[in-house]
């Protein structure tokens, strides 16, 4: 199934926050969102999953679901947002008994995320004993569990560490390898975008509006930490950001 944000318009009462944005999310890709602090990165995933509606525009869900689908569009964010009384096992089946699945196809479902995820070890962990890592691990799992047709990703990863973070962009681009996702991505950080997007769509600041949409064609697999083509790809980014990353900075220093 595809997403298409169509002439989606925005104002906060007189603040226009987004002017004229039309995306397309295509079946099987993972497109970043890039921008400046306040260009309304995080309020396109909104109306994305329908918590909130546009000024003016269309969000398109075009083609049906994938097969088994339980959830059409969840989230990941960047908190966890796990119950800390619950275990690993838990957490993930949460998501299942909220669609009466439970018994014997509930473990299955939870077995094969668990075993995607690399989290069959820690099934019986409560999250305090976890890193956040591993808690974002599970958040990822837990999306999982339903085969969502599109995953809504508010910078997931921008909690952790670098390492961390490296590790789980590793991750990422396992499990898409083996089993292609649909995912509209939401992140602050280039380096995280050219890794793992397909498309990067770059924002200007507020109103934001579509400076440029960048297509990498390198397969995932084949992306890798220090790679040259893709550091270009993120200087270019750069070199389009840089100016109203710095003018957005001060703006919200003034206020």
């Amino acid at each position: 199934m595809d997403i298409r944000l169509d002439a989606i318009n925005h104002f906060y009462g007189k603040t226009e926050i987004l002017k004229d944005i039309t995306i397309d999310i295509p079946s099987g890709k993972i497109v970043c969102l890039v921008g400046p602090s306040g260009c309304g990165k995080s309020t396109l995933l909104r109306f994305a999953g329908g918590l909130e509606k546009p000024t003016s525009g269309r969000v398109l869900q075009l083609g049906e679901p994938p097969e088994g689908c339980l959830n059409t569009l969840t989230y990941v964010f960047q908190d966890f947002a796990l119950l800390p009384w619950r275990s690993v096992r838990g957490n993930i089946s949460l998501v299942l008994e909220d669609h009466g699945i439970r018994g014997t196809k509930a473990d299955a479902i939870i077995t094969d995320v668990l075993a995607r995820t690399r989290l069959t070890d820690f099934d019986k962990a409560l999250p305090k004993q976890l890193s956040g890592g591993m808690k974002q691990r599970v958040a990822i799992a837990r999306a999982l569990a339903v085969n969502p047709a599109v995953l809504l990703m508010d910078e997931p990863l921008s909690a952790l560490d670098s390492q961390t973070r490296e590790l789980l962009m590793d991750d990422l681009v396992t499990l898409w390898t083996r089993t292609p996702f649909t995912a509209l991505y939401v992140t602050h950080n280039l380096a995280e975008a050219v890794r793992l997007g397909h498309r990067v769509v770059v924002l200007s600041r507020r109103p934001g509006r579509i400076r440029e949409i960048v297509e990498i064609d390198k397969p995932l697999a084949e992306r890798g930490y220090a790679d040259a083509d893709l550091e270009i790809i993120q200087k270019h980014l750069w070199d389009l950001m840089r100016d109203e990353a710095r003018a957005a900075e001060e703006e919200l220093i003034d206020v």
